[in-house]
């Protein structure tokens, strides 16, 4: 999977709202302001707060990341795998990218399910290649 110019256009301008759940399935959501693509195939975001969601990542790696324009009724959910890094490597790409240095950690997602947003029939459906 691939992400396309429209979703890449998307994610530059929304807000993203990531999905973790914890060992014992209990879900938690919240923005990420600072998510970004980092290429055809993954996102990647700076771990500020190093709360929950952050636990969750270096836990399982479960993640779900959406992103919706409310006035088009268009949206899409990549679903995949997040490690988190501390190494300056990541940790300066991810600066270079967001434009601000990670506090606590870089985080890259691997995407490895993608889903349509839109409102309609489409809700929900699985994207395939």
């Amino acid at each position: 999977m691939k992400l396309t110019n429209e979703m890449k256009e998307l994610i530059k301008v929304q807000l993203a709202y990531i999905a973790t759940v914890d060992a014992n399935g209990n879900p938690n959501i919240g923005p990420k302001r600072t998510m970004r693509v980092l290429d055809d195939t993954h996102l990647i975001f700076c771990e500020n707060t190093d709360g929950q969601h952050h636990a969750n990542i270096k836990a399982n790696g479960k993640i779900s990341v959406a992103f919706v324009d409310r006035e088009a009724n268009k949206g899409f959910r990549f679903s995949g795998k997040a490690t988190s890094y501390t190494e300056p490597e990541k940790m300066d790409l991810a600066a270079k990218l967001v434009g601000a240095a990670p506090k606590a950690a870089a985080v890259i997602i691997d995407i490895e399910k993608m889903y349509t947003l839109d409102s309609g029939p489409k809700a929900g459906k699985l994207i395939e290649e």
